[in-house]
């Protein structure tokens, strides 16, 4: 299951993980996120141990949003050693996000 993330953990569970991570930045009222959430579940699923998936809600996270000037939802960020590695835009099949995602386990 994706963990929350937020202005307070963000750092702590994003930023110091010694896995990369993927993060959902997303909202309630966003029709394409929601049509990308369950590809994701599955992702932490299948990924468990080796990466991590993280959900970001936007209308909850004003300085992270700002930090990494998340414009459009929803936004995919992609985590190695605490930098930006990789960044996706818009909903896209699953496997866009696994194809990134391998990229960072190699």
């Amino acid at each position: 299951m994706a963990l929350e993330v937020n202005d307070i953990n963000f750092e702590e569970l994003v930023l110091k993980s010694d896995k990369p991570v993927l993060v959902d930045f997303w909202a309630e009222w966003c029709g394409p996120c929601r049509m990308i959430s369950p590809a994701l579940e599955e992702i932490s699923k299948e990924y468990s141990g080796k990466a991590v998936v993280a959900k970001c809600d936007v209308d909850n996270s004003p300085a992270v949003v700002a930090k990494f000037g998340i414009r459009n939802i929803p936004t995919v960020l992609f985590f190695k050693d605490g930098k930006v590695a990789d960044k996706q835009v818009g909903a896209v099949p699953k496997i866009n996000f696994i194809n990134k995602l391998n990229n960072l386990l190699q």
